[in-house]
């Protein structure tokens, strides 16, 4: 596959992604937390969960094809003294704390949903969002280091 068409499936991919996580966290959670009913909130994110995670994955994967494009020893992929690498392992980090976070939600907040623990999960969904895109920005990056 050319590198322009791992970049758009790479963009589309991360736009499902955040524009999921986007509308479950400025969309379904305010209802949630304003009606108390956790129920609305938990359907979403199991429909957000079939075309969402499909998505991160496609991101995933692309991601590292394209990181590889970039610098095809893998080894340098995590050094910040090269700008690639810094972007890179920028990229890395907000991922692993992205998805980190969403493990937390699916093994400790999703299965004791109660009205209580809406603030808790939004939070999660919250931190989700500010991660996603700071995934964005941070992949911006790549087209400033002389790569294009």
């Amino acid at each position: 596959m050319s590198h322009r068409a791992l970049l758009i499936l790479h963009g589309i991919a991360a736009a499902v992604w955040l524009g999921g996580l986007a509308g479950l966290a400025l969309g379904y959670l305010p209802e949630a937390w304003r009606t108390r009913d956790p129920r609305l909130l938990v359907d979403a994110i199991a429909r957000f969960d079939r075309l969402g995670l499909p998505a991160l994955i496609v991101a995933i994967i692309t991601g590292c094809i394209l990181a590889y494009h970039w610098l095809p020893e893998t080894a340098l992929w995590f050094n910040r003294e090269l700008p690639h690498g810094a972007a890179i392992l920028s990229k890395f980090s907000l991922l692993i704390l992205a998805l980190l976070i969403y493990a937390y939600q699916r093994a400790r907040v999703l299965p004791t949903l109660g009205p209580e623990r809406i603030p808790r999960l939004g939070l999660c969904l919250m931190l989700q969002l500010v991660l996603a895109t700071l995934l964005l920005i941070a992949g911006s990056a790549f087209r400033f280091t002389g790569y294009v």
